[in-house]
């Protein structure tokens, strides 16, 4: 057998050669007007691309190398409900669970019973601020060799609340008690994208708003980590682009932790946004969430959170939560992204998308490093304000169809009735308050169209 390398027996083609058989094949429409389209993120799209589209020297890109975890979520009301929940979701299918947890007082015996610690990685989002309960989270770990990341954001919970959980003072003091003390953690610390994304945010901002979030800690705690960072983010419809996106994070958080001298991995756990998603047809909530499983999967994440495809209306069903563990098992299992190891690398045009990204996201975050950083930038509304105009921006384009979501806004069955089938108010919450800043607030583009159609429902 011949072993010439395949490539070697064609003649290499320039990116100006392609260009003019393009012209030629168009028949005298404009290339650049047929062919490029700008995206939210004011990058140029062509038709393609090849070696001479990637910059050389450009940003330091480590991928994660062991494949992603099925990641199973669940919101604990009760310890022993949640415990046989997380046991059923383990025997089919999920090889790692995410535990929402309201109050420190959650027994932790309870709630983990009979779970293989040593072989089950486990991701605790905290919706409070208590050392103590992470500390013992630390001692369960230690003793167990148990993989525990804990998903605690002062930051985050700032961003979508309006107000610290204390103060600025003990919400840091308890950061800095939990750097200090909380080493058998994989991750004590986390940065949550979420939010962003499900605001409206692009996806530069999306990137630069984390990079910029992540350096508030950096900057006031950065001889403490220990430990991963941990970024929890959102992934939308964007194909391509949301793999870019996974890329060009682990890109930014390398050559940012390189300037602190700290651990340059980071351990990315993926959902599906909820910005795309519709209470109407709402069986093409899958389709969606397949396209986004893939981008993560594609993009390198590490765990990816399934999601049910009625999750925003209605309240946990079984048959709803293992169809969307299927769908990652399909493609891990039978699609054998279980061996694969960076898939997309050499794709000239996902490299290219990746390197304008993390180029645009760093400028951005150069911008409000010196303005004062993230902190100062969200107190004076200037976070929320970017994030309000790009989210009219796809909202306009969703309005006039543009912007397409099947059974939202495009192919729309209007016989469907869901009134009488909500579990969960699915529209954003008016709940007026007195915060310390505006929060970022999650609203689906599709929400003013479902209450009108709410309303003529009989």
């Amino acid at each position: 057998m011949n072993n010439t390398n395949l490539f070697e027996a064609f003649n290499s083609v320039s990116a100006k050669a392609w260009k003019q058989k393009i012209q030629y094949d168009l028949n005298g429409a404009d290339y650049n007007n047929t062919l490029i389209w700008q995206t939210l993120e004011d990058i140029n799209v062509k038709p393609f691309y090849n070696k001479e589209d990637l910059k050389k020297g450009g940003l330091n890109f480590k991928s994660g190398t062991n494949p992603f975890k099925i990641t199973q979520t669940i919101y604990v009301n009760s310890e022993d409900k949640s415990n046989t929940l997380a046991q059923n979701a383990l025997q089919n299918g999920a090889e790692s669970l995410l535990f929402i947890i309201a109050t420190a007082h959650c027994d932790l015996n309870k709630l983990l019973q009979n779970i293989d610690l040593l072989n089950v990685s486990i991701h605790f989002d905290l919706q409070f601020c208590n050392s103590n309960f992470i500390e013992k989270l630390n001692a369960i770990a230690l003793k167990n060799e148990a993989s525990f990341y804990i998903n605690f954001d002062i930051i985050g919970h700032l961003t979508e609340d309006g107000n610290w959980y204390s103060t600025l003072q003990a919400d840091h003091k308890t950061v800095e008690t939990v750097l200090k003390n909380c080493i058998h953690l994989k991750s004590s610390i986390s940065v949550n994208l979420v939010g962003y994304q499900n605001a409206g945010a692009t996806i530069t901002q999306q990137l630069a708003y984390a990079l910029a979030h992540a350096n508030e800690y950096l900057n006031r705690f950065f001889n403490q980590f220990h430990t991963k960072i941990t970024f929890k983010v959102a992934l939308g419809s964007n194909y391509f682009f949301e793999i870019a996106k996974l890329r060009a994070l682990r890109m930014l958080w390398h050559t940012l932790a390189t300037e602190y001298n700290i651990n340059t991995q980071c351990h990315i756990i993926a959902i599906p946004t909820k910005r795309n998603k519709s209470i109407y047809n709402n069986k093409t909530n899958m389709l969606r969430t397949t396209t986004e499983y893939m981008s993560a999967i594609l993009g390198g994440a590490d765990s990816i959170c399934n999601v049910a495809h009625d999750a925003v209306f209605r309240k946990n069903h079984i048959s709803a939560e293992h169809m969307s563990r299927n769908q990652l098992q399909i493609l891990k299992k039978e699609h054998v992204f279980e061996t694969a190891t960076n898939p997309t690398d050499g794709s000239y045009y996902i490299e290219y998308i990746t390197q304008q990204l993390a180029e645009k996201a760093l400028i951005i975050f150069k911008d409000i490093e010196a303005q004062g950083g993230f902190l100062k930038l969200l107190k004076a509304g200037l976070i929320q304000k970017k994030i309000k105009e790009s989210a009219q921006k796809e909202q306009e384009l969703f309005d006039r169809g543009v912007l397409t979501v099947i059974g939202a806004n495009l192919h729309c069955d209007t016989e469907i009735l869901i009134k009488d089938k909500l579990e969960l108010y699915p529209f954003v919450k008016q709940n007026p308050r007195k915060t310390l800043l505006e929060p970022i607030i999650s609203r689906r583009l599709a929400e003013n169209r479902e209450q009108n159609r709410l309303k003529s429902e009989h």
